[in-house]
């Protein structure tokens, strides 16, 4: 669990307490990722901060002017956009809870609005670049084995990145071909597996695991080169490792395979709906971004491959 306070001398005790508090309802209440309570520790302990070397004891003292204030701060400093996005959200939900819990008797950053942000589509792969990748991990080696049921698992369930690295083996039913997960706010979704992932996992449990696990120390389906369970940072490397040989370059992380996963799914048919709750989204609005890259995947292919699609140049008057 992520603390605010360090000692009782640290800050003003009332925030911080209050701190705390509120960090512990988003994990309790709200189940939110260790990620989120780790970015919102981090933005209210430099809230805090600035709020202890302005002077401020009592959360009643903090008004509007001081939230617009610190946030101008926080830019011209040179956060950016999203940052500030993100930072805006944690304060919100931070005066938010001292307003409800009755320890502010107002909430300074009621009607408060962010920077907007440019829409962003997310990048996936062809599929066959996807292809390519998975043929990459050379399965007469353990961590070949493993490397392999990873990008399988990942192109076939569009798992998160912490999905994947908390993956207990009592979440694998290698018989029904399911893999149950649970992804933020603790939600729970079941997600098909394809038949070459079905058989990825089965190698890599039957044989590769085992000579991976150097003492039965963890439940964790896939594991480190030592025998430990595998941390987000060690997932990252191997696929950037794997994609600079697949010839994909250094940009390819567990989020471009959901997205691919995503996409290609759409682009083969499948209900908004359907994506919708196997990629887990709390709302389908969501998953509508992935109909917009299926809009542009369809028209490029439709100019790459129509014989009367091509735009030829508009002839000089």
């Amino acid at each position: 669990m992520v603390k605010l306070m360090q000692s009782s001398a640290e800050g003003p005790s009332s925030f911080l307490l209050a701190g705390d508090a509120f960090l512990l309802a988003l994990d309790v209440e709200q189940g939110a990722s260790n990620n989120t309570l780790e970015s919102y520790g981090r933005d209210l302990r430099e809230y805090l901060l600035f709020l202890e070397r302005e002077g401020f004891r009592e959360p009643n003292e903090v008004g509007r002017e001081t939230v617009l204030s610190y946030l101008s701060l926080r830019e011209r400093k040179g956060l950016s956009a999203r940052s500030r996005t993100r930072l805006l959200s944690t304060l919100r939900g931070y005066h938010r809870y001292l307003n409800e819990s009755g320890l502010s008797l107002s909430d300074p950053t009621e009607n408060l609005s962010g920077p907007k942000l440019p829409r962003k589509l997310p990048h996936t792969l062809r599929v066959e670049e996807v292809l390519r990748l998975l043929e990459v991990p050379d399965p007469s080696t353990p961590l070949g084995l493993r490397d392999r049921a990873i990008l399988e698992t990942l192109y076939a369930c569009g798992l998160r990145a912490s999905e994947l690295c908390e993956l207990p083996r009592r979440a694998l039913d290698l018989e029904q071909a399911l893999v149950r997960v649970v992804g933020k706010g603790k939600k729970e979704r079941q997600v098909p597996l394809g038949a070459p992932a079905r058989t990825a996992l089965a190698k890599y449990l039957r044989e590769g695991r085992p000579r991976l696990a150097k003492k039965e120390q963890t439940e964790r389906v896939f594991l480190n080169a030592r025998g430990g369970a595998l941390s987000r940072v060690g997932l990252w490397k191997i696929l950037k490792k794997h994609a600079r040989h697949a010839g994909l370059g250094d940009g390819l992380s567990p989020h471009v395979l959901r997205h691919s996963f995503a996409t290609h799914l759409l682009i083969g048919g499948a209900d908004l709906r359907v994506v919708q709750e196997l990629l887990g989204h709390s709302s389908v609005a969501t998953t509508q971004i992935y109909t917009h890259l299926d809009r542009d995947y369809v028209r490029e292919q439709h100019l790459l491959h129509h014989p009367r699609a091509r735009r030829s140049k508009p002839e000089e008057a």
